[in-house]
């Protein structure tokens, strides 16, 4: 069974994957954070994050793994763990700009189609349900409004010890622009599947948002 979770930055979706993936033993792939890596190596090797010729070339040279970890996925660069430091919001204020170039997008798509492979998998992002998973058998897209997402953010920067320069307005500001650029980006802009569920999270727990999709799993499952 493949599960698609799409939505814009800060809507929850890895939260809920994470733990829906836990629940019914699913392989849990998180797109966003390979997306985040790319950036990163675009930035650890000093380029312009519209360079794309010479990100792709990074990104070969460097590599970018997906492992399971004690606390989640983790993301391997170089050979390195970078789970955290693509999180930051320098990575975070660029990542857009990085996940539209075609080249970039074309490359972590088909390693994204290798990963889900014939195994139950549950992958989260922003073009999952319409360009990477079109087939997936349950497709959910989770959205919130923009001030709860900037209060999730920055709680969710405090969580992991990351110092937070901007204030809740300008985090808030910061997702309104982003929300703006993946849903016009030229290729897989963010949009909703026209198959998919619409969840809006913006008044609901994380249990709540987790019991939905897992309703939503189980219809698809009794039907199967």
């Amino acid at each position: 069974m493949q599960v698609a979770i799409d939505g814009p930055a800060s809507a929850g979706k890895s939260t809920v994957a994470k733990i829906v993936a836990n629940k019914l033993s699913f392989v849990y792939i998180d797109t966003g954070a390979m997306y985040r890596a790319c950036t990163l190596i675009a930035r650890d090797h000093d380029l312009e994050y519209g360079n794309e010729k010479g990100i792709l070339a990074a990104i070969d040279k460097d590599g970018i793994k997906l492992e399971p970890g004690e606390k989640g996925q983790k993301v391997i660069v170089a050979g390195k763990d970078v789970s955290l430091e693509i999180r930051t919001p320098e990575i975070t204020a660029h990542v857009s700009e990085v996940s539209a170039l075609p080249g970039v997008r074309a490359k972590m798509v088909d390693l994204q189609r290798q990963l889900a492979g014939s195994t139950n998998v549950i992958m989260d992002g922003r073009d999952i349900g319409t360009t990477v998973l079109p087939k997936a058998d349950v497709k959910i897209f989770l959205v919130a409004s923009a001030r709860s997402r900037a209060e999730r953010r920055m709680l969710d920067w405090q969580e992991k010890g990351i110092e937070a320069k901007q204030s809740l307005e300008e985090i808030e500001a910061d997702i309104s622009k982003r929300d703006y650029l993946d849903s016009h980006r030229e290729i897989s802009p963010l949009k909703k599947a026209d198959d998919a569920i619409e969840i809006d999270s913006t008044h609901m727990t994380i249990d709540q948002v987790v019991d939905a999709i897992l309703t939503e799993i189980k219809k698809k499952q009794k039907k199967s």
